[in-house]
């Protein structure tokens, strides 16, 4: 931020354009475009009828938690509900469903994906909602998420997510944080276009006619040469809008989940989004130059901004050292001593960072005033943990993968392509760009 605000007044004073400005000024711009988004949102109001079937894949839940996920669906009625255990055979579970009365099935192939074609299956709902199995709705939850499908036009809605108890931790905190500022500003503004690239599949609910239509693809698409089982929310979302599907979000139908409460399995779930969200952008990317030029610009927006981050901090950190380079810093008041100087821009630049975040997040901070306290751990998390998990994500979106997170779970298949090399030279140019773009 330090940086933007030195190369704007470079700019405005000697018309110097430097491309790492002209960059963030369509970031803050794409920033405004959303919140003038958000603003247009309205959530679905009048009751809509019509026949539910729920799908719960699931593997290793701890008994209790599973219990109290069925316990609250079954609550709300929904027309059929199955559960789906893939992978090593759990009693456990398998009782807690006897115990409920809630019919389910056991796949010996592991994998989402599978699971989900195996609760299909035996539905007959007009509506699939896919819940998580670790994921627990709140009393309103089916009956407001179905409110938007009183439109034909549309084919997926998604909920409001939040974590649960999320005062456990700093990790905990920082997770909430990231799901209120989605809930609050993405998912909102791609609503209103209709065009909601990610339905986010803690519960997520289609037209059950989708599915099927789309079920041989969404078991064996490749990308680069691999099948990779990861993304299977972001992938039947594009099938929808590949279909002519509007999709939405609802925001008065909620739901919670858990968040990893340690460093390594927090870091391998946003490995696994990471990579599942850019191997999607690029492949819907034609569909969307042609169909949804805004959300292109967002998601390729998204890609971008890890490596001009990184490309920029480096050139900067060269530059400010030797103050060599662009005179940006020079301008600035600083010590005479390397080290001192050094500090101050490092000083200065992190709390203009924290305004930035303040001011483009400030919905959720009034909403939960105490995480303001939290920012500073905040920034830390999001430059040395989501920042190098998102360059990883793209450099190895062609690999094979398991889904990292959960044990007995798909463990990635062993073929091999060469074209996993696309990502290697694509990312390494885009990072050589952004230091170029910052010298």
């Amino acid at each position: 931020m330090l940086a933007f605000l030195l190369e704007i007044r470079q700019w405005w004073t000697v018309r110097a354009v430097y491309p790492f400005a002209v960059f963030m000024a369509v970031v803050w711009l794409l920033w405004l475009t959303r919140l003038i988004l958000t603003r247009r949102y309205q959530p679905w109001l009048r009751p809509h009828t019509t026949t539910t079937s729920v799908i719960i894949p699931v593997v290793d839940e701890p008994a209790d938690l599973f219990y109290s996920v069925l316990d609250r669906i079954i609550e709300q009625q929904p027309t059929e509900m199955v559960v789906v255990i893939n992978g090593k055979r759990n009693e456990t579970l398998e009782k807690v469903c006897d115990e409920l009365g809630v019919y389910w099935r056991w796949t010996e192939t592991p994998g989402k994906r599978n699971a989900l074609r195996v609760g299909l299956e035996v539905c007959t709902g007009e509506i699939a909602v896919l819940v998580d199995s670790d994921t627990v709705w709140t009393p309103t939850t089916l009956s407001e998420l179905v409110k938007p499908f009183r439109d034909p036009e549309v084919g997926g809605v998604t909920t409001r997510q939040r974590i649960l108890d999320p005062g456990r931790s700093l990790l905990t905190r920082w997770a909430d944080w990231l799901e209120s500022v989605r809930c609050q500003y993405s998912l909102p503004a791609m609503s209103v276009l209709g065009t909601v690239g990610c339905l986010p599949g803690r519960t997520i609910a289609f037209r059950r006619q989708i599915l099927l239509d789309c079920m041989d693809d969404f078991l064996g698409e490749k990308f680069l040469g691999v099948f990779l089982e990861v993304s299977d929310d972001r992938t039947l979302t594009n099938y929808t809008l590949k279909q002519g599907y509007r999709t939405v979000y609802q925001s008065t139908s909620l739901v919670y989940t858990d968040a990893p409460l340690e460093l390594r399995k927090l870091a391998k779930q946003q490995y696994r989004w990471a990579r599942g969200s850019q191997y999607n952008t690029l492949r819907m990317l034609p569909w969307m130059l042609r169909r949804a030029r805004m959300l292109a610009l967002f998601y390729l927006v998204d890609i971008l901004i890890p490596f001009v981050l990184l490309g920029s901090f480096s050139s900067w950190a060269v530059a400010a050292w030797h103050r060599s380079g662009p005179s940006l810093y020079n301008d600035l008041p600083l010590p005479v001593e390397q080290w001192k100087s050094t500090l101050l821009v490092l000083v200065l630049a992190a709390l203009l960072s924290a305004v930035s975040l303040a001011v483009r997040f400030g919905r959720h901070f009034a909403y939960r005033s105490k995480d303001m306290l939290y920012l500073p751990a905040f920034m830390l998390i999001n430059t040395f943990v989501l920042l190098p998990v998102r360059l990883l994500g793209f450099f190895r979106m062609g690999h094979n993968a398991s889904w990292g997170t959960r044990d007995d779970s798909f463990a990635g298949e062993r073929a091999r392509s060469p074209k996993v090399a696309i990502p290697y030279l694509l990312g390494s140019a885009m990072l050589v760009g952004a230091v170029m773009m910052s010298v």
